[in-house]
């Protein structure tokens, strides 16, 4: 006789990943409960790309792995099972249609993440998964190397399968509060140190406030410390309040917030000239010299930068007139100027923690995880998909279609 609360597959985390992996095992016929600790699913793919959903990219298997790190080839067994091409054609097959607009970014092409939402719920609904919400899961259920099931704060629900797809810390008033650590935690799984990811950072100086106007356009930043020369990455960048955003620093805040918690501040380097190094920037500044309408040294600068950065720069470069003639510098306060022209400091100082922060850097230890299945090492029956697991990407639709693909991996079982 099966017992009322008895399943073949427990899916914890109603999320992207969550959902896509309760999907695959219910096409074979697995009876499969989703559990969500929150009263509706899929709050965070809800708010993916301020509601647009930027559901993957148009990238070879190669390149998305490689835009993951030295950890990258561990999805190459999920992205062979499950890549973008997969997705369109997933999402086509219950009736959501998926365009590129940029040649790379793809999203639903209503632009809005209801739509995939919906057509999620409607595939479920058409396969009888069992949907809980509010339902926190407080502890996994084994018996030595073997999954039993889960227990709620109010129920206990059995199945010889659990796939943990609860995400990470980032953005905690959609749920997040890193249950699946703890959860695995104890029964032997190995958790790497946790830190905010994608999302803005703080500066020491304030002079960045007055720059608020403009997006900087393909910015490269880079560590200026000897141990970091290589952390480098090239975006478009916005200046705040109180630092600095834009998909640049959303893309590199997941290599500075583990560096914040070394060395209280971490200088960078940031190029905004498109690139140049002084010699070209020194050629560019010649060549504009030769128009007769650039008669001072703010409009000669502002041939490269917006107005209030150019401002702020000459400020940087001790030049207090910034209406006086360039040739008429002197030579030593020029070649401070076109230093910074190539390369201005700024110092990280800070950031808003996991409370702003889309991604988590870290997570459950990928060693003890198999890459062909996402099934644990340590204990059979128990799946790992999503930001659970110690492996992140930058913006662009990287984070999602790993979910995805990790999730779809995942549900296919071994049993």
């Amino acid at each position: 006789m099966i017992k009322k609360n008895s399943f073949d597959l427990i899916v914890i985390g109603a999320g992207a990943a969550g959902i896509i992996a309760a999907i695959v095992a219910a096409r074979e016929g697995k009876k499969v409960l989703l559990l969500e600790k929150l009263s509706q699913i899929a709050a965070k793919l809800k708010a993916t790309g301020g509601g647009r959903c930027n559901l993957t990219n148009t990238l070879s298997n190669e390149e998305f792995m490689a835009r993951f790190g030295r950890d990258g080839r561990f999805m190459q067994d999920a992205l062979q099972a499950f890549d973008h091409k997969n997705l369109i054609t997933f999402l086509k097959e219950i009736g959501i249609e998926t365009h590129a607009p940029d040649g790379f970014r793809i999203f639903p092409t209503s632009h809005s993440s209801t739509t995939i939402i919906e057509g999620l719920k409607k595939e479920m609904e058409h396969l009888g998964i069992e949907i809980q919400c509010n339902q926190k899961v407080t502890r996994l259920l084994s018996t030595g190397r073997h999954i039993d099931g889960v227990k709620t704060e109010s129920q206990t629900f059995l199945a010889p399968n659990v796939i943990v797809a609860t995400g990470g810390l980032g953005y905690p008033v959609l749920g997040a509060e890193g249950d699946g650590y703890n959860l695995v935690s104890e029964l032997g799984h190995k958790v790497t140190e946790l830190s905010p990811a994608m999302m803005p950072l703080k500066t020491k100086e304030e002079w960045v406030k007055n720059c608020r106007a403009d997006t900087i356009a393909k910015v490269e930043l880079r560590v200026d410390i000897k141990k970091h020369k290589k952390l480098r990455a090239k975006g478009d960048l916005i200046f705040t309040k109180t630092g600095i955003r834009g998909p640049v620093v959303l893309d590199f805040a997941r290599e500075i917030t583990p560096l914040l918690k070394k060395y209280i501040e971490v200088p960078v380097l940031l190029n905004f000239t498109k690139g140049m190094n002084e010699e070209k920037i020194r050629q560019h500044l010649q060549k504009e010299l030769e128009n007769k309408k650039i008669n001072t040294l703010i409009d000669l600068i502002t041939t490269l930068l917006p107005k209030a950065l150019a401002y702020e720069i000459i400020k940087l470069a001790k030049i207090e007139d910034p209406f006086v003639k360039y040739k008429k510098l002197e030579g030593e306060k020029r070649d401070k100027l076109i230093a910074l022209l190539a390369w201005t400091p700024l110092t990280i100082t800070g950031h808003d923690g996991f409370k702003k922060a889309m991604i988590t850097r870290g997570g459950i230890t990928l060693k003890e995880i198999n890459p062909k299945t996402m099934q644990s090492k340590l204990i059979d029956g128990l799946y790992f998909c999503g930001e659970v697991m110690n492996l992140d990407g930058p913006c662009g639709g990287y984070n999602l279609q790993w979910s995805f693909s990790s999730g779809y991996l995942a549900g296919q079982l071994l049993r």
